[in-house]
């Protein structure tokens, strides 16, 4: 774990550490110099992956958990301390000649300035501005999870959860030819959000909704309870929630039987199977980029705060949840020479 030092030149990062449970700060360590195979980032802006984050947070990763949810460049160790985070935005001070001033797209903790091999950034397009960029994790996430649900033209398609995923997800269905899309969330503040994304939104699941697929994406188990109750017949529930440490009871007599329903994971991490022969989680992160030049998306981000507020950021994140979707980091930093 680093110790505090004074910031004085571009070799010290300040990094943000969940020091104990349910408390972070921002420390500063000695940046190891930048390998020949490395690009070295200054941090334009992170975002804060809400869900997954309160939980590590609060320190409820279980054990069993705590290697698969290791993010890419996590220090540290579960439950704390550890330095966590894996949605990262910035500019290339030093690298290859084609990256370099580049604004690319990194699953880096929160930190202002970092190196990494130069194949763990994604080069972000010149239609999508860098404050935009911190959504590429979450469309990761959304794009798996069509992926792994595999709707198709016609479809009634019903998603539990309103979040950044949720409505990304839809936002995606909403696309499929002839496809009837329909959002869930107890929250009505968010429906002016889905309205202008084109995605129909509702406060309470739909009665006979008869859905040919549901998403559930809210992280309340109650959300998934709700996600069986409007599945149709032989249709696919597919649940993109992680619940941390929380068990999750659902009624799976009633009707579950009957009508031949199919529960199904969703997780970023791996790619489906039926498409790993073809794409690579780096394809993956490229189309996640270019999916995010709509401007529309912006709304999707609810907040910005500046780094040195992190830790109390984080804090009230995790306690008070309601009506925040994607609540974005800003980095103080230096211009840089293409």
């Amino acid at each position: 774990m680093p110790g505090i030092k004074a910031v004085s030149d571009t070799t010290i990062a300040r990094q943000f550490w969940i020091q104990s449970i349910g408390h972070g700060e921002i420390l500063s360590a000695d940046l190891p110099p930048k390998r020949d195979d490395e690009v070295r980032v200054r941090a334009l802006y992170s975002g804060i992956s809400r869900g997954t984050e309160s939980l590590v947070f609060n320190g409820e990763v279980p054990p069993s958990q705590y290697e698969s949810m290791r993010a890419p460049f996590q220090e540290g160790a579960f439950p704390v301390p550890v330095k966590y985070g894996y949605t990262s935005v910035g500019r290339v001070e030093e690298g290859p000649e084609a990256l370099r001033g580049r604004t690319v797209f990194c699953l880096y903790p929160h930190q202002d300035v970092y190196c990494v091999p130069a194949n763990a950034v994604t080069p972000i397009p010149d239609s999508v501005p860098a404050e935009r960029g911190v959504l590429s994790a979450n469309m990761q996430t959304a794009i798996n999870a069509v992926w792994d649900a595999g709707p198709s033209v016609g479809d009634r398609i019903v998603v539990i959860g309103a979040g950044v995923v949720g409505l990304l997800i839809a936002w995606l269905c909403r696309q499929i030819p002839g496809a009837r899309v329909s959002v869930v969330d107890v929250e009505p503040a968010r429906e002016s959000i889905a309205k202008a994304l084109g995605i129909r939104f509702l406060t309470e699941p739909p009665a006979g909704a008869d859905a040919d697929l549901v998403v559930h994406a809210s992280g309340n188990p109650a959300g998934l309870v709700s996600a069986l109750s409007v599945a149709g017949m032989e249709a696919t529930i597919v649940d993109v929630s992680w619940y941390g440490s929380a068990t999750v009871s659902l009624p799976l007599g009633e009707a579950f039987h009957s009508r031949r329903l199919t529960v199904k994971s969703s997780q970023v991490s791996r790619v489906p199977p039926g498409r790993t022969p073809r794409w690579s989680h780096q394809r993956r992160a490229q189309l996640a980029v270019q999916l995010l030049a709509d401007d529309a998306l912006d709304l999707l981000i609810t907040g910005e705060s500046p780094f040195d507020e992190l830790p109390d950021v984080m804090a009230r994140l995790s306690r008070e949840p309601a009506g925040v979707l994607c609540h974005r980091i800003r980095y103080a930093t230096r211009s840089v020479a293409p």
